[in-house]
């Protein structure tokens, strides 16, 4: 006979079938139930997991909607990140590192300005970074760069239908410009293709207009070229391309409708209204220039149909990157004092001018809420000298 380790005997089949026998008898239907509530309970704990999961996924994606919007509009996170780490690998390398050419110093520096504003819109992605495994770390990116170019495919989408209205209130061409159909826009129509001619050729010119709609060398429409839409009243001077550049009522209302509502789009004519939610639009206010919207707004006023980086002979890329560089590279100071009035500008045109500052404190006293406030200082000054 077998014998344990401690030397005792097994138990033996009787012996175990009396233990069995101790178990007291309950309804089957109770412990089916208890069953299905264990793993109810279990179900819950998992679908919490999964909602936890969603829900970091759904605010990855929110808080990437703005980073095509305020940061960069086609660079990616990750080579934004990337050359932050270039840099600092470099400055920890003793080695001599060979110097870059212009051309490449200027694209990391680009890159660089990038990382540096990604780091003060999404605040918490460099300290998220560093906590997360290299998995999640790499979804993360993944849903920060979906919720960024959803953005942008909504921004496009929006001033696609919005940018005829506008257009066909103004200049009321005929026929007017087709809110479903853009192949019917672009240099085919006359008024987008006066909107999208560069400002150093006119127009109105039968022989330029063919040969911008025939694509003839001396013709060709490139990103080289300011469109008069970018101008005030929608007119150059060749001799002061600065003036008025930038300030088009087109422009104004397609910052609007992207960063405040399409409502507030409709009234452009005078400055913002002081009091307007968008006072308070933390959005708008990051992108007062607008760099995007100008985009995006030509975009909307030629005939190509779906987004791209490139149309025909004209590089949207580079583009956004000459409209960057003139804000952000001014070759002198009476440069960067014509980009602050410029921008000065556009706080005024979009958020208004607000007049708190020239309240005299007077006038600030005798307003109901602080003289209601020394009203009842006074009547409990009253009570307590009668008491």
């Amino acid at each position: 006979m077998s014998q344990t380790v401690d030397g005792s005997q097994p138990p033996s089949p009787s012996q175990r079938s009396s233990a069995l026998s101790t178990a007291v008898k309950t309804s089957e239907s109770a412990r089916q139930r208890r069953k299905i509530a264990t793993l109810e309970e279990k179900l819950q704990v998992l679908e919490a997991g999964h909602a936890v999961k969603q829900r970091v996924t759904n605010y990855y994606m929110s808080q990437g909607r703005a980073i095509r919007r305020m940061v960069t509009l086609y660079d990616s996170i990750e080579d934004l990140i990337g050359e932050n780490d270039r840099r600092c690998e470099t400055e920890n390398d003793d080695s001599s590192t060979p110097a870059s050419s212009r051309s490449q110093q200027y694209y990391q520096d680009r890159l660089q300005t990038g990382y540096v504003t990604l780091g003060n819109v999404v605040p918490w992605l460099h300290e998220r970074a560093s906590e997360l495994e290299y998995e999640e770390y790499v979804q993360m990116l993944k849903k920060l760069r979906q919720g960024a170019d959803s953005a942008r495919g909504d921004d496009t989408s929006k001033l696609k239908s919005l940018v005829p209205d506008w257009v066909n209130r103004e200049f009321k061409p005929n026929p007017p410009v087709n809110r479903e159909d853009k192949h019917c826009r672009g240099f085919v129509h006359d008024v987008c293709g006066r909107l999208l001619c560069p400002t150093e050729l006119d127009w109105q010119n039968p022989i330029v207009k063919a040969g911008i709609r025939d694509r003839v060398d001396g013709y060709i429409v490139t990103e080289m070229s300011w469109p008069i839409f970018l101008y005030d009243k929608y007119t150059a001077d060749q001799n002061n391309l600065e003036q008025g550049l930038f300030k088009s009522a087109l422009l104004v209302q397609a910052f609007k409708a992207i960063f405040t509502s399409p409502s507030s789009a409709k009234d452009v004519d005078g400055d913002g209204d002081g009091a307007n939610v968008i006072e308070n639009n933390r959005r708008a206010q990051k992108d007062s220039s607008g760099k995007k919207v100008k985009t995006h707004l030509r975009f909307a006023l030629s005939s190509v149909t779906s987004w791209r980086s490139v149309d025909g002979e004209f590089d949207y890329i580079q583009f956004w990157r000459n409209i960057v560089d003139f804000f952000e590279r001014a070759p002198g100071r009476v440069a960067q004092r014509n980009v602050n009035q410029l921008l000065t500008w556009w706080t005024r045109k979009v958020f208004g001018t607000s007049r708190r500052a020239d309240i005299s404190d007077t006038a600030m006293s005798n307003m109901s809420v602080n003289a209601l406030a020394r009203q009842r200082a006074q009547l409990d000054d009253a009570i307590f000298d009668s008491d």
